[in-house]
């Protein structure tokens, strides 16, 4: 495809040859002939110079020199995405029906255009919506709900009693209603398993990714809100709710009945306590445990966490102890010194 072409898509301004010849998009230190990348984080500028990509998609007031060709947008890093959009080559769809290794149950209900892969399992009273694509290895336990247009990826297992709206994408290995982790201690110190009688509800536009684990509540509900994406390998415990458009980076970890707002950003290996408040617009720093509320847009980091700024100081404090350690040796021979000379003077 012709740069000229690709510019005029993602509604850019064009710096540069348009008759460039553009085969694939790749970051700025792996680009080479016939690649185009892109700069979102100022932190690679210098690449921009040295890449052996043919363009690079810049924002609009970018102003420093480059060998190759130039389009300027307004936000780059979502321009990118269009422009991979535009070279990704989409599996093909499965066919729609049922594979002949699947086992479906006779009162579960199949929308129009559903597909259900081989040796998938599809319990008693399941409902699925139309233009699902269930791949092979898949289970879907009793009385599930799932809407329109979802795609559930290999081995992925959603238990009984889940809810499930329209567009979501759930990822290789997740595991959907899995019981709370829940016991009662008795006496004699054993523990008894309480039933986890709840459910599971995800809302629309939802993606979750591999391997990761999303617990059924005691009661009630665990809720994943509208627009949310969960990375890789994360934890959300029972009676979890998470507002809309929240995203949960990989190894992340969530306590039971913890409640985050819309919009909460949670970094990657951070955890919650259980029974926590998270306010919209919140960030949770990367590795930060946090064991009290967060307040709206609040940015915390560190374990226990705190208040970034107030982190941030505490850090480089720690980083000047060696040398404020030091300086106390100093001093205590100085002191030592003059000890030694009020006694000679008093002897």
């Amino acid at each position: 495809m012709k740069l000229s072409e690709i510019a005029e898509k993602l509604g850019g301004s064009l710096d540069g040859d348009g008759d460039i010849e553009i085969t694939a998009v790749a970051g700025l230190a792996e680009g080479s002939e016939g690649d185009i990348s892109f700069l979102s984080n100022l932190k690679y500028s210098a690449q921009v110079a040295s890449t052996k990509a043919s363009a690079v998609i810049v924002p609009d007031d970018w102003d420093r020199p480059a060998k190759c060709a130039l389009v300027r947008v307004e936000n780059s890093d979502q321009v990118f995405a269009q422009a991979a959009e535009l070279f990704y080559e989409a599996p093909p769809r499965p066919a729609e029906g049922v594979h002949p290794s699947a086992v479906i149950a006779e009162s579960a209900q199949l929308g129009v255009g559903v597909s259900i892969g081989a040796n998938c399992t599809v319990e008693e009273g399941v409902v699925i919506g139309s233009n699902t694509i269930v791949s092979p290895n898949c289970h879907i336990g009793y009385k599930t709900i799932i809407g329109d247009n979802c795609f559930f990826y290999p081995l992925a297992s959603i238990r009984e009693f889940t809810e499930i709206g329209n567009r979501v994408i759930i990822h290789n290995g997740t595991v959907v209603g899995s019981d709370g982790f829940g016991y009662a201690v008795q006496v004699d110190g054993s523990r008894t398993k309480i039933p986890q009688i709840g459910k599971v509800v995800i809302e629309d536009d939802v993606e979750i990714g591999a391997n990761t684990v999303i617990d059924r509540a005691r009661f009630g509900k665990t809720r994943i809100g509208k627009g949310t994406k969960i990375d890789n390998l994360v934890q959300v415990a029972h009676n979890v709710v998470i507002g809309e458009h929240s995203v949960l980076c990989g190894q992340t970890g969530i306590s039971g009945s913890t409640t985050l707002g819309s919009r909460v950003i949670m970094a990657g290996q951070s955890g919650l306590a259980g029974h926590l408040e998270i306010g919209d617009g919140a960030i949770i720093g990367a590795q930060a445990g946090v064991m009290k509320d967060v307040p709206a847009k609040d940015f915390v980091i560190g374990s226990p966490a705190m208040p970034h700024l107030q982190a941030k100081k505490m850090i480089a404090s720690a980083i000047t102890l060696p040398k404020l350690k030091e300086k106390v040796r100093q001093l205590e021979g100085m002191v030592e010194q003059l000890q030694e000379k009020d006694l000679q003077k008093a002897t």
